[in-house]
């Protein structure tokens, strides 16, 4: 915005302001400060005593203290020989009270010339106005960055998504509700941390440039590297090295890292995302199960200070023990077809015929019982659930149930209609594993970008020997869009993939 004077012969002409010629004013105005020898950019740092959050918080041992607070100019009244303006920091708004005869003559008309969007640093007392506000009463005022753009008018904000997404240091500046959320997603990923290394685990860190991208059905981005002449993957899971580490002998291990995935943009998917990945050995799906619930209750106690928590006007309640079920017997509950039944996969065909259900050539009985949950299930799952027991042709990193091999000890996790989570007793017979990493194999001969191909060297650590091992990822995105009530993944990514403009 420009200063009083310029908006107000725009007003006086009843047109909008020029832009070009606003930025051109903001430009002069620095111009001006450079002439004087007071250039704001080359300031070096400014001693900061108290956030307004603190000064608010502790009004009572600080009135009549001298402080020193630094932020970014939001409003600004100017009345002749004294002036109120608001700077916004990282805990909040704090209102300051900016005298003539407080600040001298010379100071105070130069911060009658700041704009909106300046960053300034005050010193002063702390105060109440007589509307009982707390503020600052100013004896000290320096420009310490000159703002060169013009911020979105106050009142309206800042609303278009594309802008908000593209330009998120704007939209941290003018949406609070913005800045809070990524405030808990800070807090959330660190009380995850202090979670697990109370629970004997090591954060460990694993390579994002990988020659074999496995561990999850999905299509990676490819690059080069020249230094070694060779094509490499960027990494779409970190199970296969976390699980070398547990033959290594190192029993409890996680990495929260970023994974990258060439697929669609959706509200719930970003082509790179943020997972939790951990291993414990001696345990299984069921040790993961309760490791799964205990840190989502952890987290909500922690962060937002309750488990009872509202998701787009639905109540979520986390305390509770979570509901368990059977893939077959999920499809059997919302679909009314029970694959138990069910043995070969022409029977699968014709009942997904009859249910008008899309499957394709390629497709084994197993992927069309899954298609079945995809269809009908996931819809239902609002409140935390574990769907169990899912089978072989999906799962080419679970164990087989011992007491039926046509399924594997792996449970996803689903809230909201959401999976959160997916885990594993893990496949630690090498012998199984290179099978199944060869039926992986026909898949991507018959065109399926997503299966997996053999790992040589994993089959090589499993052939040293992997204890048994429950094995769980977690979508820190999801989590955090559950526990802040956002809407989509791009309202929890700070600078979420975005197409760019040409």
């Amino acid at each position: 915005m420009a200063d009083k004077k310029e908006q107000s012969n725009a007003n006086q002409q009843n047109v909008e302001p020029d832009l070009n010629q606003l930025l051109k004013v903001r430009r002069e105005k620095l111009a001006t400060l450079v002439e004087a020898g007071k250039n704001p950019f080359e300031i070096m740092k400014y001693d900061v005593s108290h956030h307004s959050g603190e000064i608010k918080e502790n009004y009572d041992t600080l009135e009549g203290q001298k402080v020193s607070i630094a932020g970014r100019i939001m409003s600004k009244r100017v009345m002749g020989k004294a002036s109120f303006c608001t700077i916004q920091d990282l805990k909040g708004m704090m209102q300051c009270y900016v005298a003539r005869d407080s600040i001298g003559e010379e100071s105070y008309a130069e911060f009658k010339k700041y704009d909106i969007g300046d960053i300034v640093g005050i010193e002063g007392e702390v105060f109440k106005t007589k509307t009982e506000e707390i503020s600052v009463h100013a004896s000290c005022v320096l420009l310490l960055t000159k703002s060169l753009q013009i911020l979105p008018e106050k009142f309206h904000g800042l609303t278009n998504t594309d802008i908000r997404y593209r330009q998120r240091y704007v939209d941290l500046i003018m949406n609070q509700e913005v800045k809070d959320t990524f405030v808990k997603r800070s807090k959330i990923i660190s009380s995850i941390r202090k979670y697990l290394d109370q629970q004997g685990f090591m954060e460990v860190e694993t390579p994002m440039l990988v020659p074999n991208a496995g561990g999850a059905a999905a299509r990676p981005f490819d690059t080069h590297f020249n230094a070694l002449d060779e094509d490499v993957h960027l990494r779409i899971s970190l199970e296969l090295y976390l699980k070398r580490l547990i033959v290594g002998g190192l029993e409890r291990v996680y990495e929260i890292g970023r994974v990258f995935r060439n697929e669609g943009l959706s509200v719930r998917h970003n082509p790179e995302f943020t997972l939790l990945e951990l291993y414990q050995a001696y345990t299984d799906y069921y040790g993961m199960m309760d490791l799964c619930e205990n840190v989502y209750r952890h987290v909500a106690n922690d962060v937002l200070g309750t488990t009872l928590i509202s998701y787009e006007g639905v109540e979520i309640d986390l305390s509770k023990p979570f509901a368990r079920l059977t893939m077959v017997e999920a499809v059997k509950q919302y679909a009314g077809v029970d694959f138990a039944t069910i043995s070969t996969v022409e029977e699968a065909r014709k009942v997904a015929d009859e249910k008008h259900v899309h499957y394709e050539t390629r497709h084994k009985r197993g992927d069309i019982l899954n298609l079945f949950f995809e269809q009908f299930v996931e819809e239902e799952l609002v409140q935390p659930t574990f769907i169990m027991d899912h089978p072989v042709e999906i799962s080419p990193l679970a164990k087989r149930k011992p007491t039926d091999p046509d399924y594997t000890e792996r449970f996803e996790l689903f809230i909201t209609c959401r999976e959160m989570a997916n885990a594993f007793s893990e496949l630690n017979d090498p012998i199984d594993q290179r099978g199944r990493f060869e039926a992986q194999e026909e898949l991507k001969a018959l065109g399926d970008e997503e299966a997996n191909s053999i790992d040589e060297d994993f089959i090589n650590a499993l052939e040293v020997g992997m204890p048994p091992t429950g094995g769980i990822g977690i979508g820190i995105d999801r989590m955090v869009m559950l526990l802040t009530d956002s809407a989509a993944i791009r309202d929890v990514l700070l600078f979420p993939t975005m197409k760019t403009i040409q």
